[in-house]
Formats: C-alpha cells, structure tokens, sequence
C-alpha cells in the first residue's frame, strides 16, 4: 500500500484516474489495525485500484479536509472525486463488497 500525505495525497488521489482506495488510519486505532492485513489483502485481489493509505495523527488537517471523522475509515474515489465512504462500524466484508459494486467485478 502506498502511504500519502498531505505532500503527496493531491497527485496520488485527487488528480488519480480511476479508483482509489485510501485507508484513514491511526497506530492508536485498535479496528484500524485489526483491519489492515485485510485491505492488504483485497490490494492483492483488486487488480484496478490503487491502495493507499494515511495516517491522521500526521495529517489531521487533510483528514478534516476529507470530513472523516472517525476511525477506521475507508474512502474510495473514482477519478478524483469521493464515490464510497465506509466510517467506523464495517467489516473487512463490507469493504469488499463495495470493491465489488464500485469495480464490477
């Protein structure tokens, strides 16, 4: 998984083609953990999109920015734009079948 930033988070996602992936996250967040060797992974299995992932406690302003509001969460962009949103209570299922809807696989 690619980790962005406020650096890099604008050329990495925003200006991205396609579907983008970006795992909000924290070392502090227990689900957040318990939930990333599952985004690992469907990155294996998701040919057609890009995984990313941010760490808030370095980058709380762009995390606001992006209105997440709470741990886990998980958007999804299509061509630079917000498609999917999962926020606090999903599963590792959830994720996947959202995966599934937005790449039609």
């Amino acid at each position: 998984m690619l980790e962005v930033n406020k650096e890099t988070f604008e050329a990495e996602v925003l200006n991205s083609k396609g579907l983008v992936l970006v795992d909000f996250w924290s070392p502090k967040c227990v689900p957040c953990m318990e939930l990333l060797p599952h985004v690992q992974e469907l990155e294996g299995r998701f040919q057609g999109v890009k995984f990313c992932k941010l760490n808030i406690l370095e980058n709380r302003r762009l995390a606001m920015g992006q209105k997440v509001m709470g741990l886990p969460t998980i958007l999804i962009y299509k061509d630079g734009e917000k498609a999917v949103e999962l926020s606090k209570d999903f599963s590792h299922e959830d994720l996947e079948t959202k995966l599934k809807e937005v790449t039609g696989a």
